[in-house]
């Protein structure tokens, strides 16, 4: 029979043991926390440094920035229609590739220290496009840009539009505040030729490439693919690389992916 005094030893012992099981896994849960709290400041630091902002603006703050720089550029910004009244006879693949267009060129105009003042024209609410741009784009009824069912051409005065369409004959060679600067909002993966070129002489309206031809050179490759045909997003980037830097070959590099079959010419061994 256990003694009085021999239970009381070993109910203090089991105590002793759980309590110092207790203080171990408190240490463990406490290391994981710190280590987690370290992580999380290593990642915010990471964007802090990467995008220039300092850390002691929120997020509201930031947000706040944003919305005064876009609405600023509505008055004093460089223009940019996106021509969306080609998408009748464009696929539900084709359309929602061009909804994620609409969203990166959102998103970068958003980061850009001189956005642009984008429209949205020839663009109807109860368009398929529409609806996909609702569905694959979080808050798109929020986007601060302007949306319209007029085309561009009754928009603006024609002598200041400027198509930019890999057919034209002339290189862009600068961003004019002066001008609203025309996308077509087309994926045809049939690729027709001249579309948006055709569209731009039917209604006298001057175009413009990107000055590809100008700094950059074909380059090689098995399939002997070469294409200046770029996404509104990627054409976008290369324009507001250049507005922000007036430098044509750092904003080509920016738009143009070697998988296009074009490098600077700089670059050519």
């Amino acid at each position: 029979m256990v003694s009085l005094k021999a239970s009381s030893f070993y109910r203090l012992m089991w105590n002793k043991n759980v309590q110092r099981k207790q203080r171990r896994w408190e240490k463990t849960v406490a290391a994981k926390k710190s280590k987690r709290k370290q992580e999380k400041e290593r990642r915010k630091a990471n964007r802090v440094e990467n995008s220039g902002i300092c850390p002691q603006h929120s997020k509201r703050f930031l947000k706040s920035l944003t919305k005064e720089r876009l609405l600023e550029a509505k008055h004093s910004g460089p223009r940019l229609c996106i021509d969306l009244s080609m998408t009748n006879h464009m696929s539900k693949k084709e359309l929602s590739r061009l909804a994620g267009q609409i969203r990166r060129l959102y998103g970068s105009n958003k980061k850009a220290d001189r956005p642009f003042w984008i429209c949205l024209t020839g663009f109807t609410t109860d368009s398929p496009l529409y609806e996909e741009c609702l569905r694959m784009n979080d808050g798109f009824s929020s986007y601060l840009l302007d949306i319209t069912e007029d085309d561009c051409f009754s928009l603006f005065p024609l002598e200041t539009l400027v198509y930019l369409t890999p057919d034209s004959e002339h290189a862009l060679e600068d961003v004019d505040l002066n001008k609203v600067y025309i996308l077509g909002g087309l994926v045809d993966e049939s690729v027709q030729k001249k579309v948006t070129f055709q569209k731009a002489q039917e209604h006298s309206v001057k175009t413009a490439r990107l000055p590809i031809q100008e700094y950059m050179v074909r380059r090689q490759n098995e399939k002997n693919y070469h294409s200046e045909i770029l996404a509104i997003n990627q054409v976008f980037d290369i324009l507001s690389t250049y507005f922000d830097t007036q430098n044509w070959p750092e904003a080509l590099k920016k738009g143009v992916s070697s998988r296009k079959g074009y490098v600077l010419q700089n670059s050519v061994e």
